[in-house]
């Protein structure tokens, strides 16, 4: 049998990942499809989550990283009463206790308390590693390991709607953030225990989940989803460059300009093809390439 050969794919696909997979797994299926030899997801769901996983091909790859720091949003139903190891459905219960009366102001009272900057300690199912060795690894094993409490940022914590034992909630984080620990300090505030039955992903960074696509949609027409690697940048403030501006920042110079509106710039050729990502010096007062990207015209 001949050896695949993968092909040079750049752009972006905004994949809405189903439930019961991997993000590691369902990015592969999706690299299959393009036969991209370069891919990458811009941050793992749990295999029970779903919603908006995008997925980089080739140079986009260089602006993962970006993504992976950019805030996102989630919708999340947590099921009151029963705790399990994981902090999802797909755990182990722990243990079971009563539920209180609940109303939609209490809910509101103990969401509003997580708003803001607060400490949140990683839980044992994560690809956090400890000893180079990822934390879930431990967990499997029942071994317990000492985390530290890292500080994120709640932005958003609103109610959608609430049962006698669940609720159902929307919450805006920044990076780091594991949901279902929250969902977890969340139904301890309100007196009992809790895990998280379903978590679906809407937003990335400026990535919208509007725009996302399942698999088998995607199959149907691969080009149609294949966006442009400055998708996810159109926050940034675009910068045309002249032929001689091109020629300094491609060759890794820097440019003696007026400070821009945001720190990072997109830049664009004289024939406005977007060649890179650039970052603003406030020491020197020049800006200069970030990243730089080999797209073909």
């Amino acid at each position: 049998m001949a050896k695949k050969q993968w092909q040079a794919v750049d752009g972006i696909v905004l994949l809405n990942k189903p439930e019961g997979v991997t993000s590691n797994g369902i990015l592969q299926q999706v690299r299959r499809l393009y036969n991209a030899k370069k891919a990458g997801h811009t941050g793992a769901l749990d295999p029970f989550a779903t919603g908006l996983l995008p997925v980089c091909f080739g140079e986009a790859t260089k602006i993962s990283g970006l993504l992976l720091d950019s805030d996102k949003r989630y919708i999340a139903t947590l099921s009151l009463g029963v705790e399990t190891d994981s902090g999802d459905k797909d755990g182990n219960p722990l243990q079971t206790v009563d539920v209180p009366p609940l109303s939609a102001e209490s809910i509101q009272t103990v969401l509003k308390g997580f708003e803001g900057d607060i400490m949140q300690v990683p839980p044992m199912y994560s690809a956090l590693k400890h000893q180079g060795i990822p934390l879930y690894e431990y967990a499997r094993k029942g071994v317990e390991v000492e985390r530290v409490a890292r500080p994120i940022t709640i932005h958003e914590l609103t109610l959608i709607d609430f049962h006698p034992t669940e609720i159902t909630f929307e919450v805006f984080c920044s990076k780091g953030t594991y949901v279902r620990t929250l969902g977890e300090e969340i139904a301890k505030a309100l007196g009992t225990l809790g895990h998280l039955t379903a978590l679906h992903r809407t937003q990335t960074g400026s990535l919208c989940g509007d725009d996302m696509a399942t698999l088998e949609t995607i199959e149907q027409d691969l080009a149609a989803h294949l966006q442009p690697l400055d998708l996810p940048l159109q926050h940034l403030q675009a910068m045309y460059l002249n032929e001689a501006d091109t020629r300094t920042i491609q060759h890794g110079g820097k440019l003696a300009v007026a400070k821009p509106e945001t720190e990072l710039v997109r830049f664009y050729d004289p024939q406005q093809r977007f060649i890179g990502v650039g970052e603003w010096q406030t020491e020197k007062n020049l800006l200069k390439p970030k990243r730089l990207f080999n797209l073909a015209d």
